[in-house]
């Protein structure tokens, strides 16, 4: 005895026996948007997982510019690689961290008194990172300077210096 289902199966022509069904275009849908969320996962993991140069960007080797570019007794933000860049009146060169060393608020240079100011708490460090009131405990961080043969300024804010005060040889001169 044959099933009403099965009568009409074989009574399809053969074009319709071969057509896509919902079932089959379900299936084939989910596996190709499995395929692409692989395809995507793994493009991620290797972007993830490869090295990278870190030349120009915060944790790497920041170029700030000519020696000409800083004048003496300047100091220059450099705010997207968090970094003032001090040009002390002798020629030296020193990168003061933007953070408080207190509770890692950004401090700001106020060219007009001559100080970073720190939004927190009010404190106050001198041009050169010395804190000059508390609750402080001690000078900026520092970053790396380096001068090439062309005379460009180099930073390296991959390797933060903390210190209690600023010594003079902290500074970095041209040869």
């Amino acid at each position: 005895m044959q099933t009403k289902a099965h009568t009409r199966a074989q009574a399809l022509p053969e074009e319709h026996a071969n057509s896509l069904t919902r079932r089959n275009f379900l299936a084939l849908g989910l596996g190709a948007l499995t395929a692409v969320a692989a395809i995507e996962t793994g493009v991620a993991g290797f972007m993830f997982l490869r090295s990278r140069s870190l030349e120009g960007e915060f944790g790497g080797v920041i170029k700030a510019g000519e020696i000409e570019k800083f004048p003496p007794g300047s100091v220059t933000e450099f705010p997207e690689d968090n970094f003032f860049l001090v040009r002390a009146e002798d020629g030296g060169f020193l990168a003061v961290y933007q953070r408080c060393p207190h509770l890692g608020c950004t401090v700001n240079w106020n060219g007009d008194k001559e100080r970073f100011l720190c939004p927190c708490h009010a404190s106050s460090f001198d041009m050169y990172g010395n804190f000059l009131n508390q609750p402080v405990p001690r000078a900026l961080d520092y970053f790396p300077v380096s001068i090439d043969k062309s005379t460009i300024v180099r930073v390296d804010t991959s390797q933060l210096q903390r210190r209690e005060k600023f010594s003079p040889d902290q500074l970095t001169y041209a040869a």
